[in-house]
């Protein structure tokens, strides 16, 4: 039986507290494993916090990437904005504050008059964990590059699931051909 893909491409956004650590990972791994992947259209990362704005991220992020063979990963810390939940079709966040914060997000639109079929589906990325329970990505801002290496490993764990979850497995069905991707 042939899955049925997400007419347009899925957009994706990551979040968490201040855009230098776990989004920009997030960013970084989700890119690196769907490149050239036509299911997936734009994808972006943003904090709740204006803390970092215009900063690169955290050179313990950067490093963590490098060593797992993401090396052309750039980006500038941005703070979450309105329209990012009418232009995205999922916001994965980090954690249970930051969930609660992109959900007020959401509220308000909604008290605004937005459509909620307009609007991005809000999730804990750590839903995708494969664990059966929520889970949070550990924020390492405050640690040693070991909390990088235990975040970059969550992190992948989670897109393997949600790409399986949402994308059906990595099998993409042209005509009667059916491509693997390994995720």
């Amino acid at each position: 039986m042939a899955y049925s893909w997400p007419e347009p491409p899925v957009s994706v956004l990551f979040v968490c507290l201040g855009n230098i650590c776990r989004s920009p990972m997030a960013e970084a791994i989700f890119r690196h494993l769907t490149v050239n992947n036509t299911c997936i259209s734009d994808v972006d990362s943003a904090g709740t916090g204006a803390y970092h704005a215009g900063a690169p991220p955290d050179s313990r992020a950067m490093a963590t990437l490098a060593e797992n063979g993401i090396t052309n990963y750039r980006h500038a810390a941005r703070v979450l904005r309105p329209d990012d939940l009418e232009r995205f079709d999922y916001v994965l966040v980090m954690d249970a504050t930051n969930l609660q914060d992109v959900q007020r997000h959401r509220h308000r639109l909604l008290e605004h008059g937005v459509n909620e079929r307009a609007l991005a589906r809000v999730m804990l990325y750590g839903d995708f964990g494969g664990t059966g329970g929520p889970e949070e990505v550990i924020d390492p801002y405050s640690g040693g590059r070991e909390g990088f290496d235990m975040a970059y490993h969550q992190l992948l764990r989670f897109t393997r699931g949600f790409l399986a979850e949402t994308l059906g497995g990595g099998q993409r069905v042209w005509g009667e051909v059916i491509m693997q991707t390994e995720y």
